[in-house]
């Protein structure tokens, strides 16, 4: 798997890193109504994110010669319809992302991970 995305057109070529498509990623889910944070996608991840801030965590992209495949992983208020959510977060995300990169975004998968309840009253 390639760290970063080579794109060439006639005045050269763009180096772009999957970090920073994650940050873009991130940032839109965090953005969005009914998200209340980003889950670890695995065990290893939760222990990193104590030692080291990670700009990915919670976000994984893959590309393949189609586009790009990012996988999110959230946590959601507590009486918020989980469908809405899933769906405002992952258009949200595929128009950030492709508007800033350029690179098309072929599939974007939703992982709810969790409820949190914020107000107990």
């Amino acid at each position: 798997m390639r760290e970063t995305e080579n794109i060439h057109n006639e005045l050269g070529s763009i180096l772009i890193q999957k970090d920073a498509i994650a940050s873009i990623a991130r940032q839109s889910t965090l953005q969005s109504y009914g998200v209340v944070g980003l889950a670890p996608k695995n065990l290893g991840e939760n222990i990193r994110q104590l030692f080291v801030k990670d700009a990915k965590y919670g976000v994984e992209v893959t590309y393949d010669h189609d586009g790009l495949v990012i996988d999110l992983y959230i946590v959601v208020e507590y009486g918020t319809r989980i469908k809405s959510i899933s769906s405002s977060v992952a258009n949200s995300v595929k128009y950030n992302v492709e508007k800033t990169v350029g690179l098309p975004v072929r599939r974007i998968n939703v992982h709810v991970r969790g409820l949190r309840i914020s107000n107990m009253d």
